[in-house]
């Protein structure tokens, strides 16, 4: 189980794994796509997604443990929200790998066009 990743934690370096795992399931990606348009509780999404609330109630578990989702309680209801920040610092992440795969895509180029000019 991933550990559970609170506020305090935000600025910290960002391991990428726990994300990645936590959104390789694509059910969770539809999750979070109502709940970055607005909070919603397990009831809500079970009516308007393919699942039912028990399967909901796990995928925004493990949403809340990686922290993508925070619970909101609203009166006796729990309701859902996005966490962007998260996500955010997983796509920076990402575009620092992509950029580092494009110098070294850039170097091995460089290499091929001197050894075609010789």
């Amino acid at each position: 189980m991933p550990e559970r990743v609170g506020r305090a934690t935000s600025s910290a370096v960002l391991d990428p794994v726990p994300l990645c795992a936590a959104l390789s399931e694509p059910m969770r990606w539809q999750i979070l796509e109502v709940l970055g348009s607005r909070d919603a509780s397990a009831s809500d999404l079970a009516r308007e997604l393919p699942i039912s609330r028990q399967a909901i109630a796990k995928h925004l578990a493990q949403l809340e443990a990686v922290g993508l989702v925070e619970p909101v309680p609203d009166g006796r209801a729990i309701r859902y929200r996005a966490l962007g920040a998260r996500l955010g610092m997983l796509a920076d992440r990402l575009e620092a790998v992509g950029r580092g795969w494009d110098r070294r895509l850039a170097r091995l180029a460089d290499v091929a066009e001197r050894l075609d000019a010789e």
